[in-house]
């Protein structure tokens, strides 16, 4: 048998990739259909309903899934919404961890004292008594009747509030009556940065 040195290339090449090929573990095989897939089937039968993406101001729309029970499966870019349809940013495709059926999910306040390098789980009681009590305290420890020239400020530089770009218009009012009445003027928002 008499091979060209081409010939050879070929047939060498050839059973090269072969093997090369089947030692990556490549099933040449017929392949199982997607559709087949216990999670497409789970996503067939659940109630699908459209949310806005908490995140940012720019409000993508996204479709979620939850089953009979309730609970979150799924969670991917809404074709139909005008501002991103379909696409997400990596915050808005991760939505999905945030549901409450995440095993990864903190559920509990976790507390580090100052100096102290370990974590406690303290209550939602515990936690929300302990903001207030800082806040009074650092307001009443730094709060500015008047200013240099003696006129009337009523106001605290001590404490910065950022807001959010995931508040409607009505939660937006609320917070700001409630920072500006406790005389702080370091407000922001998060759209805004």
């Amino acid at each position: 048998m008499s091979l060209s040195r081409r010939e050879f290339l070929v047939v060498s090449g050839a059973v090269g990739t072969g093997l090369a090929l089947s030692s990556l573990g490549i099933d040449l095989g017929p392949a199982k259909a997607y559709a087949d897939d216990v999670r497409v089937n789970k996503l067939k039968s659940a109630k699908q309903s459209t949310t806005i993406c908490p995140y940012c101001a720019v409000g993508c729309g996204i479709i979620c899934s939850a089953d009979k029970a309730g609970t979150i499966i799924n969670t991917e870019g809404d074709p139909d919404h005008p501002i991103n349809e379909v696409s997400l940013c990596a915050k808005g495709a991760a939505l999905f961890q945030i549901s409450s059926n995440n095993p990864d999910r903190l559920k509990k306040v976790l507390y580090r004292a100052p100096g102290s390098d370990k974590w406690e789980e303290k209550s939602w009681d515990w936690a929300l008594t302990e903001i207030a009590k800082r806040v009074k305290k650092t307001r009443d420890a730094n709060f500015i009747e008047k200013n240099s020239k003696g006129q009337e400020v009523n106001r605290v530089e001590a404490i910065a509030h950022v807001g959010s770009a995931a508040l409607d218009n009505e939660e937006c009012w609320a917070l700001q009556a409630m920072m500006r009445a406790l005389g702080l003027v370091w407000i922001e928002h998060q759209a805004r940065i």
